[in-house]
């Protein structure tokens, strides 16, 4: 099913919750819905599901208008996140239910439940209760359940926020393949970006009932529309109050009467800095120099954080590299910035870099 959206707008009395928003979903893709808390995902969600009704705006499922459309009739499965699992039934009747209020054959119910079960690898559970389940196979119950009736829409609100870190992560390969297999669009909405990342063709973030910026996982995070998007997606250093870095003179676009700008944000991605030992002569006159505040290990490499005098900085390290301690002094050599005005983002790739390396004899 494509879908597409148009000039949506949601009020609760007076507040504005959604505000003009447009978007289409190719059909078969997954996209997911992220932002921060109170941003408009589940309204938005709901509104496609039916649920809720646009205050004004338009839903089209495959170019038909489905604004107010019944529930029932929308071919939408949901999945939520407290799983909604009816206690009293078996895994089986579970997953059939959806069959047999549309009053399918027994034996067709028996054979889509039972492909469905052996698909999430719950074959042998199908007699046991929901309480009987880890909370991994509860949430496989659910998906199992909305896609029993097969759906041309699937809505996901925040799915595995109440699975643990672990299991969580094995869910988002399984629901990528899950959705690769069914080939049914999906929106997922979810708080954790990193899931958003690894599962989703598209993204749509929103904040504040608009939409910032809709995209693939790479050009959201390499080509932010806004500061907001690149604090957001990923993790960043953004200084708002900027002075000149070592190969990153002001530029005519962002400066007047030889001054910065006001409200402009300036965003390095920690990947984008190098650290190096101080006595590396030949980044002195490329890189900044400082300072190890502090080293965090994170299993797959080191999280530091850096004192410049005129900056505090983050930085990722190998674990293959040199160990730095607290109080060792570093070069760092920034290899670009993003900067982000009322208008545009500049990407400024830093200059003293490319300026030819001494050769030692």
């Amino acid at each position: 099913m494509h879908i597409e959206v148009k000039n949506l707008n949601k009020h609760f009395g007076s507040f504005h919750a959604i505000k003009d928003v447009n978007f289409s979903i190719t059909k078969g893709h997954l996209v997911g819905l992220i932002g921060p808390s109170g941003g408009g995902k589940t309204s938005i969600l709901r509104m496609l599901s039916g649920l809720e009704s646009p205050t004004t705006g338009d839903i089209y499922f495959d170019g038909k208008l489905a604004t107010h459309l019944p529930v029932q009739d929308r071919g939408i499965g949901f999945v939520f996140q407290s799983y909604a699992l009816f206690k009293h039934m078996t895994v089986f009747d579970n997953v059939a239910y959806g069959l047999k209020v549309l009053k399918k054959p027994k034996d067709f119910i028996h054979d889509r439940v039972t492909y469905l079960l052996n698909l999430m690898g719950l074959a042998g559970n199908e007699r046991k209760y929901p309480h009987q389940l880890s909370g991994g196979q509860r949430q496989r119950v659910a998906f199992a359940r909305a896609l029993a009736p097969e759906p041309q829409l699937l809505l996901l609100d925040e799915p595995f926020a109440a699975i643990d870190a672990k299991i969580r992560k094995e869910l988002r390969l399984w629901l990528r393949n899950l959705i690769d297999e069914f080939k049914v669009t999906t929106l997922f909405v979810t708080h954790d970006q990193d899931e958003a990342i690894e599962v989703a063709d598209e993204i749509i973030l929103v904040q504040g009932g608009k939409i910032e910026q809709q995209g693939s996982p790479w050009e959201i995070y390499t080509q932010p529309a806004s500061s907001f998007v690149a604090s957001f997606i990923g993790e960043s250093n953004v200084i708002s109050q900027y002075t000149p870095l070592i190969g990153f003179p002001y530029l005519d676009e962002i400066q007047q009467d030889g001054k910065w700008l006001q409200d402009v944000n300036v965003l390095i991605r920690p990947e984008s800095i190098e650290v190096r030992p101080h006595d590396v002569s030949h980044l002195a006159t490329a890189g900044e120099k400082g300072k190890v505040t502090h080293v965090h290990f994170r299993g797959d490499s080191w999280y530091l954080e850096i004192d410049t005098g005129a900056l505090k900085l983050f930085a990722y390290q190998s674990v293959k590299e040199k160990i730095y301690q607290p109080g060792d002094e570093v070069n760092i050599l920034i290899n670009h910035i993003s900067v982000f005005t009322k208008t545009e983002n500049i990407v400024i790739e830093n200059q003293a870099k490319q300026d030819p390396l001494p050769v030692f004899i």
